[in-house]
């Protein structure tokens, strides 16, 4: 017989989900939350920046924080509830704290957070260029080679043109 920890570990670990990319505090992202009204269901996303991320398993939360029509809202979510359809990363914020509570009383430009720039999965995706990628590198190839080219024709004194004395 499994002891009780183990059991409930074993529960825990199946309800856990599978598809959540990964984010930081200070990025910005896309929650997509399932809605239901009577019996329509719909989806509405919530668009914020992550201040704070808590707990581990299936209990782990995560607030998010947006100004909207001149006032800070405020929302947590539970990180694996039925509830959210999909969460996407809109950017990747450069931050020093594992918790933005300071954003909360700011707004403009206060409240932005650096962009991360030159990320490594960016490098990634450059490297993996679509198969037209070889086509149009010969074709720039191509064309440099006719600039090249033509100063050289530019350079040389055409035969039957006179030089025009001053």
């Amino acid at each position: 017989m499994m002891s009780r920890d183990a059991l409930l570990e074993e529960i825990e670990t199946s309800q856990l989900k599978q598809d959540i990319p990964h984010f930081n505090v200070g990025d910005t992202i896309k929650v997509h939350i399932r809605i239901i009204e009577g019996d329509k269901e719909r989806i509405q996303t919530f668009t914020g920046t992550v201040i704070a991320r808590k707990g581990s398993g299936l209990s782990e939360t995560f607030s998010l924080y947006r100004v909207a029509y001149g006032s800070g809202m405020e929302r947590v979510f539970s990180l694996h509830s039925p509830r959210i359809a999909k969460i996407e990363v809109m950017r990747q914020g450069k931050v020093r704290r594992a918790k933005l509570y300071y954003l909360r009383g700011t707004a403009g430009k206060a409240a932005k957070v650096k962009e991360k720039i030159g990320r490594k999965g960016a490098v990634i995706q450059k490297e993996k260029a679509p198969e037209s990628a070889p086509v149009e590198l010969a074709a720039e190839e191509k064309a440099l080679e006719k600039k090249e080219e033509a100063p050289k024709e530019e350079g040389k004194k055409p035969e039957n043109e006179t030089p025009k004395s001053e």
